[in-house]
């Protein structure tokens, strides 16, 4: 996982509601056995027709979002099925972080697991994303802020935990695994 302290970058709005983890990553993908190369199957049913070819309206498939690693959502992102492919999906793709006014719980939780920021934001800094698509924006762990290049800023909350393991670019095991030396030490106590 790479590490998260803060970046900028300009953001891509796909302002529907309630996209669930098939449209972010049909089921056809999830017979993979890797992460790589699942950033090719995202939105690939709005992205592409039938024929394969690339739907030139779809927000990903315009010029414009080439290179943004901030995805802007409608409410209640990630809902439907708790398939851990739709991060992974999300994240191979190039984003780093999703800002909506809601997530799925269980969509949040395994993003957080895999390198992806999904912060909830208020329904005012919400509606100034989307009127401004393509704005530039810095998300920093450090100061728990999101800042937009038009003035406009706001906190947000992400538990401990999860704020240490993206600062630090360790999923849990890695997290189990940089303490080996005291659980080792622990299981030696004779």
């Amino acid at each position: 996982m790479d590490k998260i302290i803060e970046f900028t970058s300009k953001t891509v709005v796909l302002a529907v509601n309630d996209i669930d983890t098939d449209q972010i990553i049909p089921a056809r993908f999830l017979t993979v056995t890797t992460k790589d190369g699942l950033g090719d199957g995202l939105f690939t049913d709005w992205r592409f027709d039938e024929a394969g070819n690339k739907i030139k309206d779809f927000p990903l498939n315009q010029k414009k979002s080439d290179g943004c690693s901030i995805l802007v959502t409608g409410s209640n992102f990630g809902c439907g099925s708790s398939r851990e492919h739709a991060p992974w999906a999300l994240v191979d793709y190039g984003f780093k972080a999703i800002l909506s006014t809601s997530f799925a719980d269980i969509f949040r939780n395994n993003a957080l697991k895999n390198g992806l920021l999904p912060l909830t934001v208020s329904e005012d800094f919400h509606r100034m994303l989307i009127d401004n698509e393509g704005i530039e924006v810095t998300i920093s762990l450090e100061t728990m802020c999101i800042q937009s290049s038009n003035g406009v800023r706001e906190n947000f909350e992400l538990e401990h935990f999860s704020r240490y393991c993206l600062m630090n670019g360790i999923d849990q095991l890695g997290f189990i695994l940089n303490h080996e030396d005291q659980i080792n030490a622990y299981e030696n106590k004779g």
